[in-house]
């Protein structure tokens, strides 16, 4: 995996490959650099033969505030531009790996944005998940198209229309997160997660993700031929050969990511 140097993250790369979103002074708002360091990070991560599942996270207390109104301009980056807040939610929404959001603290505006987009997520049991934007004169404009895949129509816009701040369980309750945890249990279930995905096919879990992003805004007429292809792909690979071979052998499977 390509080893950079970065300003707002951390990252440690693996099977499991984490990236930290890390200006804990600042509760790790989101500004362009960050966005922009983000884009390189999951990119490695998607390349990396090695890593099977990638947790997003925060440093400190809060996963993250939101934007930072300080940073609202792209100015200097310690990194060629690779796009913008939009591009980012876009290559997270079609992931060809499982991105699990670990929601340590408070996710709000932007944050809740990284939330949503994310594959999976779990939230501590504290946090707090919202859309304060309108209390400042603006409106979650770009998040709101993640989040319009999740929560009902009426729920979001009264959710985004007042600025609310949802608890961990009524995001859980709206779909917005997975599963909610205490703080001693939080980095287990995240475990978990990771270790559930990464004994499935690399390649099945690819095809899968893939799949779902393309469907995803076709009506049925449309999605049912695309997804009747994708699936003869799916049984046209090696790994489905020996998912089947395994399963009338009664054994567990090797799979070989192709």
């Amino acid at each position: 995996m390509t080893a950079r140097s970065y300003e707002t993250l951390q990252v440690f790369s693996g099977v499991r490959t984490d990236i930290v979103l890390h200006r804990p002074e600042r509760r790790n708002a989101i500004g362009p650099a960050m966005v922009n360091e983000l884009l390189y990070a999951f990119e490695d991560a998607f390349e990396d033969d090695s890593c099977r599942t990638i947790v997003l996270t925060g440093a400190g207390k809060a996963f993250c505030a939101g934007g930072d109104f300080s940073q609202m301009s792209a100015g200097d980056l310690a990194l060629p531009s690779r796009g913008d807040y939009a591009d980012l939610l876009l290559a997270m929404v079609r992931a060809p790996k499982p991105i699990i959001a670990r929601v340590n603290g408070h996710a709000m505006g932007g944050g809740l944005g990284l939330v949503a987009a994310s594959t999976l997520a779990v939230a501590v049991a504290d946090a707090k998940l919202g859309t304060p934007e309108v209390d400042v004169g603006l409106f979650p404009m770009m998040i709101m198209a993640v989040l319009a895949r999740i929560v009902p129509r009426r729920r979001l816009l009264e959710m985004m229309l007042l600025g609310q701040r949802l608890s961990a369980r009524e995001a859980c309750d709206l779909g917005i997160v997975n599963r909610v945890a205490a703080i001693s249990d939080l980095d287990a279930e995240v475990q978990g997660l990771c270790d559930g995905l990464a004994s499935k096919s690399p390649m099945t879990l690819r095809l899968g993700l893939q799949a779902y992003a393309e469907q995803a805004d076709l009506a049925l007429e449309q999605a049912l031929p695309l997804l009747r292809d994708r699936l003869a792909g799916c049984l046209a690979t090696e790994d489905a050969a020996e998912g089947l071979a395994a399963f009338l052998e009664k054994r567990p499977a090797q799979w070989k990511g192709r």
